[in-house]
């Protein structure tokens, strides 16, 4: 187009860039790709333009709004300052009610969870626990890793969980020799999507799976889990149940899955 005019050039730019806007939302859907604005788009010109990290502003909002030694005043904090402020990957009260049902209706006492974030869940599960119940929960980033356990000191539930740093598939089979754990009574998977089904079959192979065992998964519409979900709904060796919810602070349709350990079964049918 050597020569064209200004006015030309800046329509046929548009075209282009509204072309490849809408072949992005065909494939990967309106949740992918806001996920991909604030991730990726928005908060490293906040983090650069603020001199830190929207998890560190997330600490400090609670650290000055909410009240110390209080897991809920702690939550409530988290969800105001991730919907009125800066979008995160916390699971949000939304799907948080959900969690909190299961929690209550299966009465678990020993947790992991996978993938901690800024401690969001952590802290929602530590405080829904029995006397004596425990949470391990793993994280890969030492970042994320800090931010929790100051999160937990900071609701008063430091002495109910404990944070592992490491991938999940080094530390998973280390549960038992390193840290007395016998089997789960639940399992909160919130980390990468594409650990889902590995992770679950580690689970598995290490026998920390009992039956009644429940799996519960975040986000297996928004990013999606469509492997995880095939093995799970496939085998006999689980009960599943699946709860629709908006993704965290948004008004797009995500879900977690729910799935009950029936003890070793048949292999996954398609």
């Amino acid at each position: 187009m050597l020569g064209a005019p200004p006015l030309l050039l800046a329509a046929t730019s548009l075209g282009i860039a509204l072309l490849a806007f809408l072949l992005a939302l065909r494939h990967w859907g309106w949740g992918l790709l806001l996920i991909f604005w604030f991730e990726f788009i928005l908060q490293p010109v906040q983090n650069l333009i603020m001199g830190d990290t929207k998890e560190q502003r997330i600490l400090r909002h609670v650290q000055q709004h909410a009240k110390p030694g209080d897991p809920q005043s702690v939550l409530a904090a988290i969800d105001t300052y991730c919907s009125q402020k800066e979008w995160a990957m916390n699971l949000g009260n939304n799907k948080g009610v959900i969690m909190d049902a299961v929690i209550q209706e299966h009465g678990p006492s020993l947790v992991l969870e996978l993938g901690a974030y800024c401690g969001y869940s952590a802290v929602r599960i530590a405080r829904l626990l029995p006397p004596g119940g425990q949470l391990f929960t793993m994280e890969i980033n030492p970042t994320y890793g800090a931010i929790t356990q100051q999160m937990l000191d900071f609701a008063g539930l430091q002495d109910k969980v404990t944070v592992l740093l490491g991938a999940s598939y080094d530390l998973i089979p280390q549960l038992k020799k390193n840290y007395g754990v016998d089997t789960l009574d639940m399992v909160f998977l919130d980390h990468w999507k594409d650990r889902y089904l590995p992770d679950t079959h580690l689970l598995e192979e290490c026998g920390l799976l009992r039956k009644g065992t429940v799996l519960l998964a975040d986000n297996v519409i928004v990013p999606g889990t469509p492997e995880f979900l095939a093995y799970v709904r496939g085998s006999s060796s689980f009960e599943c149940t699946h709860y629709s919810a908006y993704l965290e602070y948004l008004k797009v349709m995500d879900g977690l899955e729910k799935a009950v350990y029936k003890g070793q079964g048949s292999p996954v049918q398609f």
